[in-house]
C-alpha cells in the first residue's frame, strides 16, 4: 500500500491509509484528539494547522523507515533524543533551513505536550533538544517618503481606472493600517464606507481594532465609485477583474511591479508595507503596547524588533550626514 501524503495523515485521513506509517488506532486516535485542541483550544490559523500536520505527519513517515516499521504507541514512549536529532539531521539533508526546522521542532513539541499532559507519552527527550538557531532578521521599511510613492504610482500603473483605485485602497490599508493581504482582503462590501475604527481578526483569530485612516476610507470610498460590479453586503470588498475574491499573488505581482519602476530594493513587498506602518508610528512616537495592539501580535517580543529597525535607521542617517562619520 502506497503511504499517504504527509499532508494528509491528520485528519480525517482513512485508518487503512495511515496505517502505513502509524500502526496503533488509539495513536492516531490521539493525533485526530491534538488536531482538534489545536484547532478548538489553540484557535491555530488554517495554513498553521497544515504546517503542523504535515510536520508530525513527517516525522511518523522518518519513524517508519528508522524503526522499520509503522509507529505505534510503544515506539512513541521509547523515543531518545538521538531520534529526534536524526529526524532534524535528515530534514536538513531536505534542503529544509533553519526556520524551517524551527517550526517542524515548535509542531513535534506542541503534539508532544499534549501527549504527556495526557498521561499517554512523555516529552523528556524533545525538551532537550536544542532548536535549530534562526538568523537574526530586521524588518526593512519603507522611508515615509517611498511608502507614499508607491501608493501614488497605483494611479499610472493601470489602463483601468476602477483597478488603479482598487490597489491604491489595497496599498492604502496596508500601510495606513498595518494590516496584512489576507486580512485586507477578506474585507467584505458591508463594511464600507468604513467606520473609525475596524474589527479584524487575524492570525489565530485573534481580533484587534484598527483606527482606519480618513485617507483610507477615501480611497476606498473612490474605488467603490468606480468598480463596475455590483457588490452586496457579504460580498468581497476587492475584486478582481471578474468579480471574484481578489488573489493575494496579485497584489504581490503589483508590489513587484511598482518596486521595479521606483528602482526601490527587493525587500520592498506588501508586507513590508505593513512593517513600515509599525516602524513610522515608533518613529513618530508611538509605544511599544499601542503599535503591539495595533499589529495583533500576541507577544510584546514580537512587537520589539522594531526598535532596532528605528536605532538601524538612525545610525544609517548618523552615517550618512555626520561630517566626522566617514
Amino acid at each position: 500500500m502506497a503511504r499517504p501524503a504527509a499532508a494528509t495523515l491528520i485528519p480525517p485521513t482513512p485508518d487503512e491509509a495511515a496505517a502505513s506509517i502509524v500502526a496503533s488506532a488509539d495513536l492516531r486516535a490521539e493525533l485526530r484528539n491534538w488536531y482538534a485542541h489545536l484547532m478548538g483550544e489553540k484557535r491555530l490559523a488554517a495554513l498553521s494547522l497544515i504546517a503542523y500536520t504535515r510536520d508530525v505527519a513527517s516525522f511518523f513517515e522518518f519513524l517508519c523507515d528508522h524503526q522499520g516499521g509503522p509507529a505505534d504507541l510503544t515506539a512513541i514512549r521509547e523515543l531518545h533524543l538521538r531520534d529526534f536529532r536524526s529526524f532534524l539531521a535528515k530534514r536538513r539533508r531536505d534542503g529544509l533551513t533553519s526556520r524551517s526546522l524551527a517550526r517542524v521542532t515548535s509542531s513535534l513539541r506542541s503534539l508532544f505536550r499534549y501527549l504527556d499532559r495526557n498521561g499517554i507519552a512523555s516529552s523528556a527527550a524533545l525538551k532537550a533538544l536544542r532548536t535549530p538557531k534562526i538568523p537574526h532578521a530586521i524588518p526593512k521599511a519603507l522611508s515615509p517618503r517611498d511608502a507614499k510613492q508607491l501608493i501614488a504610482e497605483t494611479d499610472e500603473n493601470d489602463d483601468l481606472p476602477w483597478v488603479a483605485a482598487r490597489n491604491a485602497a489595497i496599498l492604502t490599508l496596508l500601510y495606513g493600517c498595518g494590516l496584512r493581504i489576507a486580512e485586507a482582503l477578506s474585507l467584505h462590501r458591508g463594511l464600507a464606507p468604513l467606520p473609525d475604527t475596524m474589527r479584524i481578526t487575524g492570525k489565530g483569530n485573534k481580533e484587534r481594532l484598527v483606527p482606519v485612516l480618513p485617507v483610507a476610507r477615501d480611497a476606498v470610498e473612490k474605488y467603490l465609485e468606480l468598480t463596475p460590479h455590483g457588490l452586496g453586503p457579504n460580498d468581497p470588498l476587492f475584486t478582481g477583474i471578474r468579480g471574484g475574491r481578489l488573489n493575494p499573488r496579485e497584489v504581490s505581482g503589483l508590489v513587484a511591479h511598482l518596486r521595479r519602476r521606483l528602482q526601490l530594493p527587493d525587500s520592498v513587498t506588501p508586507h513590508a508595507l505593513r512593517h513600515s506602518f509599525a516602524t513610522h508610528l515608533l518613529s513618530g512616537g508611538g509605544d511599544l503596547r499601542t503599535i503591539q495592539e495595533l499589529l495583533g501580535h500576541a507577544s510584546l517580543k514580537t512587537t520589539q524588533i522594531y526598535t532596532e529597525v528605528d536605532a538601524t535607521r538612525l545610525l544609517d542617517v548618523y552615517d550618512k550626514a555626520h561630517p566626522r562619520a566617514r
